[in-house]
């Protein structure tokens, strides 16, 4: 099936069997291999992507629903520089092994647009689709409080 969709600001199009998984495409047709899959099953997080600004778990969502949509890895958060949330979590030593952090860092993007200002019981609540096996989630709770400072306009 033909599929057209925009990734990271470019028009993009493939040809692809219906049963394609939006991660697969994007890892594998696309490479944004940024995007990882850890459990197939939307248990982690760390497929998160924005399609159309919301967050989705790429590996559960068929690519051909993606058709007609604007699609943001998390290498298109950074393109041009560091968005606060990356810049935060690299500050507030917000990653250790670094796998789930690209799901982390796209979760908490959608989070603050939602919720400008959370609190970190908020945070918790919101981030809660996303495990990490390394952190203990405080430095990740505090990065996300000090993006949604610096997004206020606010310092750290």
């Amino acid at each position: 099936m033909k599929l057209n969709l925009t990734l990271n600001g470019t028009p993009r199009s493939a040809d692809v069997p219906e049963r394609t998984l939006l991660a697969d495409l994007l890892r594998d047709t696309f490479g944004m291999t940024g995007t990882h899959v850890g459990c197939d099953t939307t248990q982690c997080g760390c497929c998160t992507v924005h399609v159309d600004g919301q967050a989705v778990k790429s590996c559960t969502m068929l690519a051909m629903q993606a058709d007609g949509c604007t699609v943001t890895t998390i290498e298109g958060l950074g393109a041009n520089g560091l968005h606060p949330v990356q810049q935060a979590f690299s500050q507030c030593h917000g990653l250790q092994c670094g796998f789930c952090t690209p799901g982390m860092v796209m979760a908490s993007v959608d989070l603050l647009r939602r919720n400008p200002t959370p609190t970190p019981d908020e945070i918790a609540e919101g981030l809660s689709g996303n495990l990490c096996r390394c952190t203990g989630y405080v430095n990740i709770i505090r990065a996300v409080q000090q993006a949604s400072q610096v997004m206020q306009g606010e310092a750290p």
